[in-house]
């Protein structure tokens, strides 16, 4: 690419020298009654508190990169791959220029097909998915990208960690050793609060991307009403104080939830109390994120790990693109993404609920001093339990696509993705 052609960019606005960064946030509630995801069939009654779509779009001068929240049950692979390619005939923008992640409320649709859900729980995906209202997401998401684009301006970007015990382990263990749904105050659990704070060169925040580990299932499958659960709830705190959108982006919360968990109705799930257990620990995180020394410079990459799929398990066709026949048996085609925010920053995503020992692993041997893990990314392709889990049984492993294999394929693959962006 020749300099005169470059200047010529950056003179239009499609290459800066300087970083810029916007957001944009729009309600996408449903209007009319959902079958919402999570645990046995039921549909929505009403409304509680509104959904949205949440954009932060960023420009460090040689690439822009768009990450999205959504509060949502999950996503499906086909519907993120059919955004994808409208949003790159629209706008240019391509495919690895975004990561939309699901929040995982329980409390709300998912959108598109139900992929591997109908495979391993078939008995409560009998109704057809709403193709109306997934298609309304897909419009308003474009509108959302398009908007924070448009609205790019100069900005700093600053980065840390909290620390909030608003979750624990769920996998409850009987004296026989049988694994079960429950809380775990002894098991694994990730409570690291990963925090990107946006702000503009006068100081006003633009945006607050808040990385936690929790399922959304402050709410049990008793509640029809749709709502964000305690993500959702903690989002709109959060914007309340600071008068800017926030992302809530879940991270390897396979085998963590909140720690009230499943109450039959909003009244009795203590909502407003994870304000309190996390969103006054992203508050006091935030007050103490140093000011941005230098601006980011990306670098992204992605990697698909083909690792054995489970013996015997069925597959559907909007999947297809990420199974693979092989001598030894299918596989399952698992992607994974990364970005380099700066030298001591780095993201990575997988569209999956991966438990939360693989993501500890990956941050204590990653070169990067913080390294966040994005969960339910791009999709949504179920479980990825630790092997001894496997070993171990529960419901996890019995709704997993995947082998022991997986564990090791997964977070040897990660580091290396990590490592090869920390040469860069």
């Amino acid at each position: 690419m020749g300099f005169r052609f470059l200047l010529s960019l950056a003179a239009a606005g499609i290459l800066s020298a300087e970083f810029r960064a916007a957001a944009s946030k729009v309600e996408i509630t449903p209007k009319t009654p959902q079958a919402l995801l999570g645990y046995a069939p039921r549909q929505s009654t009403g409304v509680h508190d509104p959904l949205f779509h949440r954009v932060v779009a960023m420009d460090d001068g040689r690439m822009q990169f768009y990450l999205i929240s959504t509060d949502i049950a999950l996503v499906s692979p086909m519907v993120y791959e059919d955004f994808c390619r409208e949003l790159e005939k629209q706008t240019g923008i391509k495919r690895r220029q975004v990561w939309w992640s699901a929040t995982h409320t329980h409390s709300a649709p998912e959108v598109g097909a139900p992929g591997l859900d109908k495979v391993f729980l078939a008995d409560r995906y009998k109704h057809e998915p709403d193709w109306e209202y997934a298609a309304y997401v897909k419009r308003t998401l474009i509108d959302a990208v398009k908007e924070a684009r448009r609205r790019l301006a100069p900005a700093r970007l600053s980065t840390g960690t909290g620390f909030a015990m608003a979750n624990i382990n769920r996998r409850g263990r009987d004296p026989e050793g049988r694994i079960r749904l429950g809380l775990n105050p002894y098991g694994p659990v990730d409570r690291e609060i990963g925090l990107l704070r946006i702000e503009a060169t006068d100081g006003a925040l633009v945006a607050l991307v808040v990385n936690y580990a929790m399922h959304g299932t402050a709410l049990g499958g008793a509640n029809t009403l749709i709502s964000g659960d305690a993500p959702g709830v903690v989002a709109a705190y959060l914007e309340g104080k600071l008068k800017a959108p926030v992302l809530y982006i879940n991270g390897a919360a396979g085998n963590i939830a909140p720690i009230y968990s499943v109450y039959p109705d909003i009244r009795s799930a203590h909502l407003t109390e994870f304000n309190v257990l996390l969103g006054d620990r992203v508050l006091e995180a935030v007050s103490r994120l140093p000011k941005a020394a230098a601006a980011p410079k990306f670098a992204e990459q992605e990697r698909v790990i083909e690792t054995p799929r489970k013996a015997g398990l069925g597959w559907t066709r909007e999947l297809s693109a990420y199974s693979k026949e092989s001598a030894g048996g299918p596989l399952v085609r698992l992607p994974l993404r990364f970005l380099r925010i700066d030298a001591q920053t780095v993201l990575w995503a997988a569209p999956l609920e991966m438990f939360c020992e693989l993501a500890l692993e990956v941050r204590d041997r990653s070169p990067f001093r913080q390294t966040f893990f994005f969960g339910y990314t791009n999709g949504w392709m179920g479980y990825l339990p630790t092997a001894a889990a496997f070993a171990e049984g529960g419901y996890e492993p019995s709704v997993s696509a995947f082998t022991p294999r997986a564990e090791r394929e997964v977070v040897e693959a990660a580091l290396a993705g990590i490592q090869k962006l920390a040469s860069k």
